[in-house]
């Protein structure tokens, strides 16, 4: 067999090619923090050697890869190239239906309304997520969340308001809820709460509206991933009956 040979395609993507046939291909995304993850997927041992040079090579550091907690051997394969573990994240399949969650009866804290995204004003929820952010990187940094509350392209409101609800203490925003429907299962992508009101039941009637508004459009379930490290956010999906289906390790090339 001919040596394996790798070409740059496109801006994002690689092709290995040996003997006229396509043996394998990587690609990279830019993640709206601003990370780049790559990913690698082959049909030949050497293969993958060639493409992860390649990219490496080719991609600014530092750089990021997804792998299944159980994949040891691809985690192997990254290892040698320099990556190692960078953070810890489990993945939960959620139900819906209020009779399992156990949340059908939870009402909002005192003097806190949960406010659905489309009646919020776009300002104040960019405001609350620019502070959610700043208090999360002064605690355990926001590399530990597994999903973004994504700008528009202008930077000054969130893509989609739908996707978002937000409570509400005395007209301060002061925690949301971020949902993206994909197929027929939903992802719970944020669930934050302003630091002074944590532990007050605001994250927890978050969810319970979450999963309420889910449940009453027909969804049956949504699914999630949490940092190991977030035994508060661990502990408030499998209070409401969430069932552990797998992991991820995110590994780091810097």
């Amino acid at each position: 067999m001919n040596s394996v040979m790798v070409t740059r395609i496109a801006e994002t993507q690689w092709q290995a090619v040996a003997d006229g046939r396509i043996v394998g291909h990587g690609d990279v995304s830019n993640r709206p923090d601003g990370r780049l993850f790559v990913s690698v997927d082959v049909w030949q041992d050497t293969a993958f050697d060639r493409l992860a040079t390649a990219m490496l090579a080719d991609l600014p550091a530092p750089l990021h890869t997804l792998v299944g907690a159980a994949d040891l051997d691809l985690k192997s394969r990254w290892e040698q190239f320099g990556f190692t573990v960078g953070r810890r994240e489990r993945e939960y399949v959620v139900p819906t239906a209020p009779g399992v969650t156990g949340l059908g009866t939870v009402s909002p804290p005192p003097e806190v309304v949960i406010l659905p995204g489309a009646e919020a004003d776009p300002g104040r929820l960019c405001a609350l997520d620019h502070a959610i952010r700043e208090e999360v990187d002064a605690a355990v940094g926001w590399r530990t969340m597994p999903a973004e509350v994504v700008p528009s392209p202008g930077g000054s409101m969130p893509v989609d308001l739908a996707k978002y609800a937000v409570a509400v203490r005395n007209g301060r925003y002061v925690g949301l809820v971020r949902v993206a429907p994909i197929r027929r299962r939903a992802r719970i992508g944020l669930i934050a709460v302003r630091a002074d009101h944590q532990r007050h039941g605001v994250g927890r009637a978050l969810l319970a509206h979450a999963l309420g508004s889910m449940h009453r459009s027909g969804t049956a379930s949504a699914w999630a991933e949490v940092d190991e490290s977030n035994t508060a956010g661990i502990a408030l999906l499998e209070g409401a009956g969430a069932r552990r289906t797998g992991g991820y390790l995110e590994l780091v090339r810097s």
